[in-house]
């Protein structure tokens, strides 16, 4: 992938048009989104895995209709990402429905559209759905979210493989779910589910996973099961920091990790549920200046856009490069902040801007994932259009 500057960047902006659309907004470079589905696709492709995009990172109507017909399934985790997954074109037999707390009428809609795949994190989950399953004289597959009890390195918020953490189903208690499942007749077993955390840089831990399910596979075994479905997840990371260098992940090193480290027994597929990697990178916050504040001991960038709009840095301490699109001055230090009545509404402290002025416009880019999907109306605020490079 061509490197792109960070002044050049602000040429593919279309800054004139931008002018014109009320602000705060969200853009996404279609063309963007579509080399990285055909990236990812293309280097799964090559070691036969099935990829399941994970709709909790952007169900923006229009993203998921490129994501579907680019070939991917699709990871959910509530009735209403089905329902968002099932409007957009996604095959039912391609959806995998995940969450610790499914609710009666969101397992009945998975068994009513005959989705793929439950994946199932507890033993009264199990039970649940075999009487829903059984009422509609149904058969409910699952595969079991396991704990693998790997450490993804990454923020706490966001690990998920461990034994403190909510989701899944710890080693030391398997065995006895296994031994409930062999009570339960709408129920049948596919599969096992992993998912070690959320914006994994380093690939290391996947390998740890690797190990870990090899050992738990070959202790199943003895118990003469031989599961046809392994799905470890997502995670893969992006480059929050410089995604002009990084436009698409490194999903050629991603995969072949899997594919050197778990070998695939015959007649077993391996599912993977991409989601930030899929589309972070493709996305941007438009926001417009609307004061410069000077303190007496710091300048604020005061936007219109604010953690209702992209809540990652309040929620997770996360930092987005922001850019100016508007001045070429010298550079001096801000704090840029948003209009919420909250003091965590700050996007950053103590950056390097362009000289800024009021009506500017700001970009906050790398928010394509977990930005206008957790967009909330806080303050009584509107929800902010998206517009796509392709149509504007």
């Amino acid at each position: 992938m061509q490197l792109i500057s960070a002044i050049s960047m602000k040429t593919i902006f279309p800054t004139a048009k931008f002018q014109q659309l009320r602000t705060p907004f969200y853009y996404y470079d279609t063309d963007l989104l579509n080399k990285t589905l055909q990236a990812a696709q293309s280097e799964a492709d090559s070691y036969g895995y099935h990829l399941h995009y994970a709709v909790k990172a952007n169900a923006n109507p229009r993203v998921l209709a490129i994501i579907r017909a680019a070939g991917f399934g699709a990871d959910c985790v509530s009735g209403g990402e089905i329902q968002a997954a099932l409007a957009a074109g996604f095959a039912a037999d391609k959806i995998v429905f995940a969450g610790v707390g499914k609710a009666d009428w969101e397992i009945n809609l998975g068994l009513d559209k005959d989705i793929f795949c439950f994946n199932v994190e507890s033993i009264p989950e199990l039970q649940v759905m075999d009487n829903l399953a059984a009422a509609k004289a149904k058969t409910a597959c699952v595969a079991l979210r396991i704990n693998p009890e790997v450490d993804a390195h990454t923020h706490a918020h966001i690990t998920t493989g461990k034994k403190e953490n909510k989701f899944g189903i710890n080693l030391d208690q398997l065995d006895s779910v296994l031994d409930v499942l062999d009570r339960l007749k709408n129920i049948k077993l596919i599969g096992l589910h992993f998912h070690i955390g959320s914006q994994l840089t380093e690939l290391e831990p996947f390998q740890a996973l690797c190990e870990r399910v090899k050992t738990l596979l070959a202790d199943l075994a003895k118990r003469n099961l031989h599961l046809e479905n392994i799905n470890f997840g997502g995670g893969l990371g992006i480059d929050y920091d410089n995604p002009n260098a990084h436009p698409i992940p490194d999903f050629g090193s991603y995969f072949k990790i899997f594919h050197d480290n778990f070998p695939v027994a015959a007649g077993q597929q391996i599912h993977f549920e991409p989601g930030r990697s899929i589309v972070g990178q493709c996305g941007s916050l438009i926001s417009k200046v609307l004061y410069v504040k000077e303190g007496s001991v710091k300048k604020f960038v005061i936007l219109d856009a604010g953690f209702t709009e992209l809540i990652r840095p309040a929620l997770y301490q996360a930092s987005h490069l922001i850019e100016n699109l508007d001045s070429h001055e010298p550079e001096e230090t801000y704090d840029v902040v948003g209009p919420i009545c909250e003091s965590s509404d700050c996007f950053a402290k103590d950056i390097q801007l362009p000289q800024t002025q009021r009506g500017e416009l700001i970009a906050l880019r790398s928010a394509g994932a977990y930005s206008e999907i957790m967009a909330s109306q806080y303050n009584c605020r509107q929800l902010p259009m998206a517009y796509f490079s392709d149509l504007l």
